[in-house]
């Protein structure tokens, strides 16, 4: 009757097929290369399988050899997942904040946030998701996200809503482009001018096309994103202008010139929580943070015009 075969048996023919050869199998496991070399017999012999063949000394693995080790390393990522999962749960009991963002704040702005929050609160388990403004707000109230940054106001009493930062949308070009001698630019400016906007689905560029419809901008958009940073990106590479919130231009300041637009076009995004929060503590030093953040960027660009 067969033997069953054992954790070491497998843990040591893992290390063969990665490693090469017996010896550095054996000091991968911690264990001299003869017992590893009996290990290996043993386990071929348990298992009925031709799992070498052997030349001058060396095991080379046969196809039943690599076969079974492909199932023996999907079996040992399954045990990866379990640890990692064990670690998830233990950082949540130590504190947890799913952040809900909109696409297009996806970017610096938030990494910076998250990162300076997180220096704070090393053991908090952080999770950034990436959604629309209806669906963050849905994902507040059920207690999916704790706190969600939208660009709608929600209408439910169970939800607080607290402003990020107002502000006008300014427009955003290449460096040296001909709008840049402009202390103010102006919807006529920007008639058959290459324009980069947001996917007409998304807030802001469905605040765009009304703003344009309502003065008859000639418009020649070549290009659409959904993440702010992505249009400054592009902006900056020479496809065109844009129109945007200062809070999209986070990382790009040295890449793109900014002036200010009229007529003014306010533009605000809002921090939102349920009303009994678990770990308000939490929101809180988060929310600060980004609106720490929003303000500096502000008051950086409107120096940057004087």
């Amino acid at each position: 009757m067969p033997r069953a075969i054992n954790l070491r048996q497998i843990e040591t023919f893992k290390a063969l097929i990665e490693f090469g050869t017996v010896s550095r199998a054996a000091e991968a496991v911690a264990i001299s290369q003869p017992a590893a070399s009996k290990l290996l017999v043993h386990l071929e012999s348990d298992t009925g399988l031709k799992l070498f063949d052997r030349h001058k000394g060396r095991l080379t693995p046969t196809a039943q050899g690599l076969r079974l080790y492909e199932e023996i390393d999907r079996i040992f990522a399954g045990v990866r997942q379990v640890e990692s999962a064990i670690a998830v749960v233990r950082r949540e009991a130590q504190g947890r904040l799913v952040v809900g963002v909109l696409p297009a704040l996806e970017g610096p702005l938030i990494q910076r946030a998250t990162l300076n929050f997180l220096k704070r609160n090393p053991n908090v388990y952080c999770s950034i998701q990436s959604h629309g403004s209806r669906s963050i707000a849905e994902s507040v109230l059920t207690r999916q996200f704790d706190v969600g940054i939208v660009s709608a106001r929600i209408d439910n009493p169970n939800v607080v809503t607290e402003p990020l930062l107002e502000h006008p949308l300014v427009c955003i070009m290449p460096i040296g482009h001909p709008l840049a001698r402009l202390k103010v630019v102006r919807p006529k400016h920007l008639s058959g001018i290459p324009f980069v906007s947001f996917t007409v689905d998304s807030y802001s560029g469905q605040k765009i096309a009304s703003l344009f419809e309502k003065y008859n901008v000639n418009t020649n958009v070549v290009l659409t994103a959904t993440v702010g940073s992505t249009v400054c990106q592009f902006v900056a590479a020479g496809v065109g202008v844009s129109l945007i919130h200062p809070l999209f231009i986070a990382g790009m300041e040295r890449h793109v010139v900014a002036r200010p637009f009229e007529p003014v076009t306010p533009f605000d995004f809002l921090l939102c929580f349920a009303r009994e929060a678990r770990d308000a503590h939490l929101i809180s030093d988060f929310g600060n943070e980004v609106k720490a953040l929003a303000t500096h960027l502000s008051d950086a660009l409107t120096k940057s015009w004087a």
